[in-house]
């Protein structure tokens, strides 16, 4: 049986964490899951041994085109989990945004794309968001 989303009721994307960046996933785990929907985030079990970091996998779930493949992606949903506190989450967002960017991710581009994404219906305003993580990481 899959994790689901609270809020949303659809299974969770899990996504296996690379360790350099554990810290900031939920409850530093190892494996996460996020909404296809929402993008919320959440801590899940691991189930395999031999998950490879930074991989995603979908199972039954709708992957947003938008979330780019491999470590950069994983770093970028944890970031968008956390945007609905920037000023708390401030350090780790930007953390996220820098390793993200390191992998190969374009951090801006994936979030104008998930705000335009009609299965998605994030829990924070990502345009308005975007605006605001620019002028924070400048």
């Amino acid at each position: 049986m899959s994790a689901t989303c609270s809020h949303c009721d659809l299974p969770l994307v899990r996504v296996a964490v690379p360790p350099e960046i554990r810290e900031f996933a939920p409850e530093s785990a190892a494996v996460a899951g996020y909404c296809p929907r929402c993008l919320r985030t959440y801590p899940l079990e691991a189930e395999e041994e031999s998950e490879t970091e930074g991989t995603a996998d979908a199972g039954s779930a709708e992957v947003p085109s938008a979330i780019p493949n491999g470590e950069g992606g994983v770093a970028l949903v944890l970031a968008v989990g956390l945007l609905d506190s920037l000023a708390t989450n401030r350090p780790a967002i930007q953390s996220l945004v820098e390793y993200a960017e390191r992998a190969g991710a374009d951090v801006f581009l994936t979030l104008d794309r998930l705000a335009a994404e009609e299965s998605v219906e994030p829990h924070v305003d990502l345009a308005r968001r975007r605006r605001q993580l620019e002028s924070l990481l400048e």
